[in-house]
């Protein structure tokens, strides 16, 4: 059995920033991941950020990925389990990994959750057959292994993931034929990205829903029509794509399944994904042992998750007694705040105070 100071399950941008703030504070750490390699989505992200520049602004996701993956492996106080599944979290404390030949139990003193978000799927007609995508699986057989699953694009989503994903497709030979949403307005996109792939002659739609898909065994045409102030279809706006890859940008939702094995309070709250952990502005849970951390705790963007995990692996370390700079500490809890403040939209903001009023339950 694994007895480490601090077990961080996920190696995206909030786990890998957790490992190494708890490790050079002189904490042990071992950090799970069932992916072979670091990163989390940051390895499929080939734009640049916006955002702090201190946190990777101006850098692509793969450079940050290489960036923060490179110094993980290279602190000694972090062991690094990849191509790994957590598969199980007791109320004892023990945690469970599983190998391919072996179970591994780990038992550790803190715990920081970084197990990220899975994408959200919408009910249409024939929704399962072959052609229908999520954005996140495009951008991996995209960027990160150089295929493309088709020629004609339908994009349904107008966020930032929707948005870049089309000018990504566009610029690798690709045909988006067009982005439609079901919302009046953009759904969340930088205007600079919406601008740019209208200048490359890619329409937005906005009031507009996909009804269904059809096509011989895979994706051929897909159906939309346009929807009213109160998203009823309205007769007559219907509009046929001819497309064979239809790009499901319609959000995400934190994965959380193994804080529900250790009942961990959460609750629903529709602008940070659906339900999330209840955790205070260190990521610190009901269960004063656990922290959460990134897109778990609630659907935000790269440089807060970068943030979080910082402020969650020091904070660990300072409960072990770990030496801390407890003044640098509190100044990137206020950075994350004043980040948030300036960069997030609306809805998410309101979504944080909504989680920020609620009690946790011991």
């Amino acid at each position: 059995m694994k007895e480490p100071d601090v077990l961080v399950v996920g190696g995206g941008p909030a786990g890998m920033n957790a490992a190494l703030a708890a490790a050079e504070s002189g904490a042990s750490v071992v950090l799970v991941d069932r992916f072979a390699k670091l990163g989390g989505q940051l390895v499929k992200q080939t734009h640049k950020f916006f955002g702090w520049a201190d946190r990777g602004a101006g850098a692509r996701g793969i450079e940050l990925a290489e960036q923060w993956s490179h110094a993980v492996l290279a602190q000694p106080q972090v062991e690094t389990l990849l191509g790994r599944e957590m598969i199980g979290a007791y109320r004892d404390g023990i945690w469970l990994v599983a190998d391919q030949e072996k179970y591994i139990k780990i038992k550790p003193k803190k715990t920081v959750i970084a197990t990220g978000a899975a994408e959200k799927m919408i009910l249409f007609e024939n929704n399962d057959l072959p052609g229908v995508y999520g954005a996140g699986a495009v951008q991996t057989l995209m960027n990160s292994y150089g295929i493309l699953p088709g020629e004609r694009y339908l994009i349904v989503g107008s966020g930032n993931v929707g948005v870049i994903v089309a000018y990504q497709l566009l610029q690798a030979g690709a045909v988006v034929q067009a982005v439609i949403d079901v919302l009046p307005r953009l759904g969340g996109a930088y205007w600079v990205h919406a601008a740019k792939i209208q200048r490359a002659g890619i329409p937005i739609l906005l009031q507009r829903t996909i009804t269904g898909v059809y096509g011989n065994q895979k994706v051929e045409r897909a159906e939309t029509v346009g929807v009213d102030d109160k998203f009823r279809l309205v007769p007559g706006t219907e509009l046929t794509f001819h497309v064979d890859v239809v790009c499901l940008a319609v959000g995400l939702t934190p994965l959380s399944d193994l804080l529900f094995e250790l009942g961990i309070q959460e609750y629903y709250i529709p602008e940070l994904g659906g339900f999330v952990p209840w955790h205070d502005q260190t990521g610190r849970t009901n269960r004063k042992d656990l922290f959460v951390v990134g897109d778990v705790s609630g659907i935000e963007e790269a440089t807060t998750a970068s943030l979080q995990g910082r402020i969650a692996g020091l904070t660990a370390a300072t409960d072990l007694g770990y030496t801390v700079d407890e003044q640098s500490r509190r100044r990137l809890i206020e950075a994350l705040a004043e980040f948030r403040c300036s960069t997030l939209s609306q809805n998410v903001c309101r979504g944080l105070d909504r989680l920020a009023g609620r009690e946790a339950s011991q």
